[in-house]
C-alpha cells in the first residue's frame, strides 16, 4: 500500500507554506483557477482562491523541499501562454482542472511539453466517460480525483457520495491499471469533518491512493497568532494522521471492508440530513 499519504496544501501565504513544508507536506499548491468556477460553484460552500502569478514566484522562492504545484485554468484561448508563465515562474507540477475531453488533455500535455510534471484534476462526468481515451495519453504524471465539482456535475448533495457509491473506486482501479499515481478528495483533522478523516484515510488505503489534500479546515491562520503556535498546530494535525496511518498498517482486509460499510452509512445519514434541511428551508 502507498502509505504514508502525500499531502497537498493550498496556500499563497509564504510563512504558512514554510510551516506546511516543515511539517512534511509534499506539494504546496498555488491555485490560479478562476474561469467558470464561480458560476458552477454558486451557492456552494466552496472557496475561490484568487491567487496570482506573483504568488507562484513568491512561493517558489520560499520552498526548499516541497514541490510547487500550480493549478491553472481549464483549457481556454490563453492556455498555452498561461502554462508558459507558470513554468517560467517555477512550477514543478502544472495541474489541469475541469477538462472534459481527451483532446483538451492532449493539448495541455503539449503545452507543458515535458518542462514540468503534469497532474490532471479529474472532476467532470464527461472526463469519466472518456477515461479510456485519456489514460493512454503519454505524459500524465499524476491524477487527482476532484470530488467537489464532480459531485456537483452528478447532481449530488454531498461530495463523498462519490466514495460511497463506488465511483471513486472505479476510477482508482482504472487509473491504477494505467500505472499512474493518484489520489482523491481532501481531509480535515482526525476526528473532524462531516465524514471523519479517519474513515476517509482508511478508504485511501483500501483503494491504493497515494495523495490527499489537507482541507481548508485542517489549519486556519488567525490574525496576530505567533508562527511558532501555528507550526505546533499544523505539526500536531499531521502527526495525528501519521499515527493513524501507522495503526492502519496493523489492520487486516476485514477492517477496511467494515470501514467501507461505515462510510456508506455515514454518507447516507449526511445526505438525508441535507435533504431535510433543504425541505425545511424551501
Amino acid at each position: 500500500m502507498p502509505m504514508p499519504l502525500k499531502f497537498l496544501y493550498i496556500t499563497n501565504h509564504a510563512e504558512v507554506a514554510r510551516i506546511a513544508e516543515a511539517c512534511g507536506v509534499e506539494y504546496i499548491v498555488v491555485d490560479l483557477e478562476i474561469l467558470g468556477k464561480e458560476e458552477r460553484q454558486r451557492n456552494r460552500n466552496s472557496v475561490i482562491s484568487r491567487h496570482t502569478l506573483e504568488d507562484v514566484r513568491r512561493i517558489r522562492a520560499t520552498l526548499t523541499r516541497a514541490k510547487l504545484l500550480v493549478r491553472v485554468n481549464p483549457i481556454h484561448e490563453g492556455s498555452r501562454e498561461e502554462v508558459d508563465q507558470v513554468i517560467a515562474a517555477g512550477a514543478d507540477i502544472v495541474m489541469l482542472p475541469y477538462f472534459k475531453t481527451a483532446r483538451e488533455v492532449a493539448a495541455f500535455l503539449g503545452f507543458v511539453g515535458g518542462r514540468a510534471q503534469t497532474c490532471l484534476l479529474w472532476e467532470t462526468t464527461e472526463a469519466v466517460d472518456q477515461i479510456e481515451e485519456i489514460l493512454v495519453l503519454p505524459g500524465i504524471d499524476m491524477i487527482h480525483i476532484g470530488l467537489n465539482d464532480l459531485h456537483i456535475g452528478r447532481g449530488m448533495k454531498f461530495m463523498f457520495e462519490l466514495l460511497s457509491d463506488g465511483t471513486v473506486e472505479t476510477l482508482c482501479r482504472r487509473i491504477k491499471a494505467a500505472g499512474i499515481p493518484y489520489g482523491f478528495g481532501g481531509i480535515a483533522r482526525i476526528g473532524q469533518g462531516d465524514l471523519p478523516a479517519e474513515h476517509i484515510i482508511a478508504e485511501h488505503v483500501r483503494l491504493g491512493s497515494g495523495m490527499v489534500i489537507l482541507s481548508r479546515s485542517f489549519f486556519t491562520l488567525r490574525a496576530g497568532e505567533a508562527m511558532e503556535a501555528c507550526m505546533e498546530e499544523f505539526r500536531k494535525g499531521v502527526a495525528a494522521i501519521r499515527a493513524y496511518e501507522n495503526l492502519l498498517e496493523t489492520k487486516e482486509a476485514v477492517f477496511f471492508e467494515e470501514n467501507r460499510k461505515i462510510v456508506q452509512e455515514k454518507v447516507a445519514a449526511i445526505v438525508d440530513k441535507i435533504r431535510k434541511r433543504e425541505e425545511d428551508e424551501g
